[in-house]
């Protein structure tokens, strides 16, 4: 499994909540608290989405087919157009109305929402709850506000998703999650995809073979022992080749990665679950739990079983 896969795939997006909008303008909606990761994306007509936190960031616009990776829980609004004054809040998962001459949203079909008049624009939105240090890990591979321009493979599932949310069948829900799943991951590799995309420098050495398999190895089995000289012998390099080369491309040694990498799995695998301290420390590579709880008060500044306390009750 490749390392943005690991990602995706330990990161427990959860609780997917998924709205289709068909609206003709003027439209605008501001989303106050909004879950840590948001998919936006515009079927028909035409959108803009802004972060209402930071005044310095311009409006990004989005035509037929685009997707918008919001990422973090501050305040945006999704518009027509950036000239149009926000018509409705939602706060707590309630609307409130803050322009009574707006044009009302009513229910049109499962999940879908609006006038449904002839030049409307239709919209997709599916916001993520994201928990953990590892889903923390995978949207910091994000700008706040990241557009994927539109493209052939997010197009056909994004008509499937749209057909999909206005449809009730049994487990639509699951149906829909995975739908929306396959959205997020192919528009996460397109953005990764772009020379412009400003990525985690351990994302940047997955271009180099050597250095991309070292990452691939730790990912895949990290309560391995591994040292410098088996990582160098798996990717065929000198050590000392293979240590200045990982050191230079990812901004720390292997071990430190590797050390990092454990801790992150140790921290959600304490907050999430109910296995011992030394069961964890096993997992992510410890025999020793003294060792291990020393690592990690050392990169967490908690032992783990005030870390766990302190997490679950937060």
């Amino acid at each position: 499994m490749d390392v943005l896969s690991d990602l995706l795939h330990r990161a427990r997006a959860t609780n997917a909540q998924i709205r289709q909008l068909i609206q003709r303008p003027p439209w605008a909606t501001t989303f106050a608290d909004a879950p840590p990761l948001t998919v936006v994306a515009t079927l028909g007509g035409r959108a803009s989405v802004r972060l209402d936190d930071d005044p310095g960031a311009a409006p990004v616009r989005l035509a037929a087919g685009d997707i918008a990776l919001v990422s973090g829980t501050a305040q945006y609004t999704i518009a027509d157009s950036p000239d149009t004054p926000p018509q409705m809040v939602v706060r707590d998962g309630r609307k409130h109305l803050i322009d009574a001459d707006a044009p009302a949203q009513q229910p049109l079909a499962p999940r879908t929402y609006g006038d449904g008049l002839p030049g409307a624009t239709t919209l997709l939105r599916g916001a993520y709850e994201i928990r953990g240090e590892v889903g923390e890990r995978l949207l910091r591979t994000l700008t706040p506000l990241a557009v994927v321009p539109a493209g052939p493979r997010t197009r056909a599932v994004l008509e499937l998703l749209a057909a999909e949310t206005a449809h009730e069948a049994p487990g639509q829900d699951a149906v829909l999650e995975r739908l929306l799943d396959l959205v997020l991951v192919l528009a996460l590799r397109e953005w990764c995809a772009r020379p412009d995309a400003r990525l985690p420098s351990w994302h940047r050495a997955l271009a180099a073979p050597a250095i991309g398999e070292a990452l691939r190895l730790l990912h895949e089995n990290p309560g391995h022992r591994w040292t410098v000289a088996e990582l160098a012998a798996k990717v065929g390099q000198s050590r000392a080749t293979f240590a200045a080369h990982f050191t230079a491309a990812v901004g720390e040694p292997p071990l430190g990665y590797l050390t990092g990498w454990r801790m992150t799995l140790a921290a959600d695998r304490l907050r999430d679950t109910d296995r011992t301290v030394a069961a964890v420390a096993r997992e992510v590579g410890y025999e020793d739990a003294f060792a291990f709880s020393t690592a990690f008060k050392r990169a967490r500044g908690a032992s783990p079983a005030h870390w766990r306390r302190a997490h679950r009750s937060a």
